[in-house]
């Protein structure tokens, strides 16, 4: 089912008066900052499209966002987010499809401002645009603005191409799950590479969703606890990425279609280890690859596995930002890091060193 139509005003949930009618029709209205505009929905739009002036949509009209992460559908209009750039109102409602209700198993369908099954139960859609449908403890607003900032950076660049490369020969059909997606950076590059995807953000945290959500004009955001079953429907996945998360093997093989793959990146014990030790942070066990394989084995079978090690030149607020967004970031005192940061050369060099393994279903 397309937006068009679908005849959910969100807007009266912010508040805004706006009729609808003609895009001619429509008074702009006045604000300090506009940070919207409305566009008409042309014949066939599909959710991911990007939409701008300049594809085509004559006289938009400008109206102002109450909040500027939001992006607001309102039956055969879109509001556009300024701060992203695109429209990524209906992607989490053309992802329903794959989801299914975590108390019963049942199938969801989108009704205003939420998602529900049959049965009855109801999971309120954020106004930034993800549905928690399993809540769950997550990294901190903190930790994933730290995150944020990092990544956003490019340090983990190579990473990310490594991903893409992994990814590009995967045939299967269904979507990209990313199982701890934190702000769905690397989802994001490679959907990117996969054309007609959709990408599914899984994440516990509401802090890393609410970016999440806006990481790719397919991306949609759904809030789900790794340790927990997740709320999927079963074989609904081509490609399943694990980045630096936590590893449910049941549930990545349920999602996962019978031909598709699984890509997890761990640290090796290089990764990092300028910083272990001058700043005390967790240390990655010598048999990480072995445990790594153990957990999985019962459900997948390793059929690759390659190591991608690079420099990074990192300022000290560079530092402190990967120290601050990963797991470390739960055992170590903030002010102590900056002390000791404070006595490393600045910038400092840092190894970046992972495994890529990849693994397909046993059947």
């Amino acid at each position: 089912m397309g937006l068009a139509s679908r005849n959910h005003d969100y807007l009266a949930r912010a508040d805004l008066d706006l009729p609808v009618g003609t895009a001619e029709d429509r008074l702009p209205l006045q604000h300090d900052e506009d940070l919207g505009v409305v566009v008409p929905m042309q014949g066939g739009a599909t959710a991911g499209r990007r939409l701008h002036e300049e594809e085509g949509h004559a006289n938009p009209v400008v109206v102002p966002s109450l909040e500027p992460e939001r992006v607001v559908a309102v039956r055969e209009f879109i509001v556009l987010d300024h701060l992203h750039g695109c429209q990524y109102a209906a992607v989490l409602a053309e992802a329903v499809d794959l989801l299914r209700c975590p108390v019963c198993g049942g199938g969801l369908e989108e009704g205003p401002g939420a998602l529900r099954c049959e049965a009855g139960h109801s999971f309120d859609i954020a106004r930034q645009g993800y549905v928690n449908l399993v809540p769950g403890s997550g990294d901190t607003v903190a930790m994933v603005e730290a995150r944020e900032g990092f990544l956003g950076a490019g340090h983990y660049r190579r990473l990310g191409d490594a991903l893409v490369e992994d990814a590009a020969g995967v045939s299967a059909p269904g979507a990209v799950v990313d199982v701890g997606a934190g702000t769905g950076h690397h989802l994001a590059r490679v959907l990117d590479a996969l054309p007609g995807r959709t990408g599914l953000a899984l994440d516990a945290s509401s802090a890393a969703l609410r970016r999440a959500a806006h990481a790719h004009p397919r991306v949609a955001a759904v809030g789900a606890d790794a340790w927990r079953e997740l709320p999927l429907r079963d074989r609904v996945a081509a490609l399943v990425l694990s980045v630096f998360a936590p590893r449910n093997a049941a549930e990545m093989a349920r999602v996962l279609a019978p031909d598709g793959v699984l890509l997890a990146v761990t640290p090796t014990t290089r990764h990092l280890h300028e910083l272990v030790g001058p700043l005390g942070l967790l240390s990655v066990p010598d048999d990480k690859a072995d445990r790594l394989d153990a957990q999985l084995a019962s459900h997948f079978e390793l059929s690759a596995r390659r190591a991608v090690e690079h420099s990074m030149f990192l300022a000290r607020e560079e530092a402190a930002q990967l120290v601050g967004m990963g797991p470390s970031a739960w055992h170590v005192d903030e002010q102590a890091v900056d002390e000791r940061l404070a006595v490393l050369p600045d910038p400092l060099t840092v190894t970046a060193s992972v495994s890529m393994s990849r693994y397909v279903r046993r059947e």
